[in-house]
């Protein structure tokens, strides 16, 4: 399914749950947000977005903790998961889905590939789940499908 059709998607179940949106990303830098503010409509229910794609600006904008990304990584399941936690709480908003990955072409190791992407939702007053995606293809192919990985996982949130 096309990105266009999966966020009018993610939009229709936003509004009829009457949930408002935040989303922190690194590796795809703004596509998900952009992805979802071309939806007419959609400030009924997007309320921001951070593109924090050094490890500074996931510090100083998500308080995700130094000694995380020091001792896991940039590309981790809990650094995704405080990039998640850290938007939902600065932003007032329900829902927070985080992006982190490596798209490549450079940039991989064997512990990470290119390729490798985290998700991480979190919910008020809920729990934060997160996802390890390995996408294929060059680097434009890596964060399309990173965008609509997370769109997905938005539509699978009851």
């Amino acid at each position: 399914m096309a990105l266009r059709a999966l966020a009018e998607r993610v939009g229709r179940h936003l509004l009829g749950t009457q949930r408002r949106l935040a989303v922190a990303e690194s590796c795809t830098g703004g596509w998900l947000a952009k992805c979802l503010t071309d939806i007419p409509g959609s400030s009924q229910w997007f309320e921001r977005g951070y593109v924090t794609y050094s490890n500074a600006a996931k510090e100083q904008a998500l308080a995700v903790s130094a000694s995380v990304i020091e001792t896991f990584g940039a590309v981790s399941r809990p650094t995704v998961e405080q990039m998640a936690a850290g938007a939902l709480h600065a932003s007032g908003a329900q829902l927070a889905l985080a992006i982190t990955g490596v798209a490549g072409p450079d940039g991989g190791s064997p512990a990470k590939p290119v390729g490798l992407v985290w998700l991480a939702l979190a919910q008020r007053n809920g729990p934060c789940a997160a996802l390890e995606q390995h996408f294929s293809g060059d680097r434009e192919a890596v964060r399309r499908a990173a965008v609509a990985a997370a769109l997905r996982l938005l539509l699978a949130v009851p």
